[in-house]
């Protein structure tokens, strides 16, 4: 059942300093239209609420928006490789195929897998946005780790809600400006538009084939790994995520959406500041509804006035919920150093997710003879 309360408002925010970064750099590089994103966007997260029940979030694809920032590659090549990584992933579902791959990919290469995602997320955090704002930063980032360690698993005053009123209150002092303010007002409504034969082409081969073993690895597998963890009871399964992963990709490019998944740092960024069900994410996700709608023409503007620093420590929390999960492969040596292994392969290696799973299942195969 989908709650609404002080937890599940907390857990909303769980997410979001993984999330905002990659859409905004998205936007900004590809030219999308910021109210079209941030609309689609939303809506597919209270969608996912409502399938899932549990806090099962939608995030951006980390390889499409690491090379669309990267290379700035256009808005129509985007949305073609939206619907690319979309059928693919559909066929790979529909045939079978999904889960028999999944079958075959031990525990201790999942586990590894998140570790590695978990180490990308915490680096990030700490390399990218908690360094970013100088001795303020610093301070903004050691307030909010402060609060979040002491409130870090209280039902009754959650996390991020503080965290969040942090950062909202710096932004407010240090750059509140009404003149920008009620400039970036304006109604906006997605865009509807029919990505081109060719740009799906070149945003498979651009784009979908680099995203796909990142997608398998975190999007699916651990994704249903880190759900039967929290939620046993739902039995989620690796072909209903992989059929919710599809469909929402070919739906979003026809909005003017972002190519996105789901991800077990999502749910674990959820579940660590409070969620437990999901209205974490309907909340989450009519935020963003919220933003395009209200906002969409100024949404990049004003969201630069938000401290880095304090999105930092939400995303380091997150990280660490992924890597904590690594603790039962502890009594199981063999298997914790081929967890630790794959994790740190991802990490390390170009195109490491598809590396690490490979070197780890052959490991793992082998060991098990």
């Amino acid at each position: 059942m989908i709650r609404f309360d002080r937890n599940e408002l907390s857990g909303a925010f769980g997410d979001i300093g993984t999330d905002l970064p990659l859409l905004v750099g998205m936007i900004l590089a590809a030219g999308l239209n910021a109210g079209s994103v941030l609309i689609t966007y939303g809506l597919l997260q209270v969608a996912t609420a409502l399938v899932y029940g549990i806090p099962m979030p939608v995030q951006p694809l980390k390889a499409v928006a690491t090379l669309v920032i990267a290379q700035k590659i256009a808005g129509p090549v985007v949305y073609g490789a939206g619907l690319a990584i979309g059928l693919v992933m559909l066929l790979l579902t529909l045939t079978g195929l999904l889960e028999w791959l999944a079958n075959r990919i031990p525990r201790a290469v999942v586990r590894g897998i998140q570790f590695g995602l978990g180490l990308q997320l915490s680096l990030l955090a700490l390399t990218s946005y908690v360094s970013s704002g100088g001795v303020t930063g610093f301070i903004l980032a050691a307030a909010a780790f402060a609060v979040t360690v002491a409130l870090m698993g209280n039902r009754r005053f959650p996390p991020a809600l503080p965290v969040i009123g942090l950062g909202v209150v710096y932004a407010t002092i240090a750059h509140y400006d009404p003149v920008a303010l009620a400039s970036s007002f304006g109604l906006s409504f997605p865009s509807f538009a029919v990505p081109a034969p060719g740009d799906i082409g070149t945003g498979l081969v651009l784009l979908a084939l680099p995203q796909i073993p990142l997608s398998f690895g975190n999007s699916i597998l651990a994704t249903q790994r880190i759900a039967a963890d929290y939620f046993p009871e739902r039995h989620i399964t690796v072909p209903r995520i992989g059929l919710t992963y599809s469909l929402m990709n070919i739906a979003a490019p026809f909005f003017g959406g972002v190519p996105v998944c789901h991800g077990s740092g999502g749910m674990a960024g959820h579940y660590a500041f409070g969620a437990r069900t999901g209205g974490s994410v309907v909340i989450y996700g009519a935020m963003y509804i919220i933003l395009g709608l209200c906002f969409g023409s100024g949404f990049t503007s004003l969201i630069r006035v938000f401290p880095l620093p304090v999105l930092g420590v939400i995303l380091l929390f997150e990280g660490a919920a992924l890597i904590r999960l690594l603790a039962d492969m502890v009594p199981m040596k063999r298997h914790f150093g081929i967890a630790v292994l794959v994790g740190l392969l991802c990490v390390g290696l170009p195109y490491g997710y598809l590396v690490g799973l490979v070197i780890g299942t052959v490991l793992a195969r082998v060991r098990n003879e």
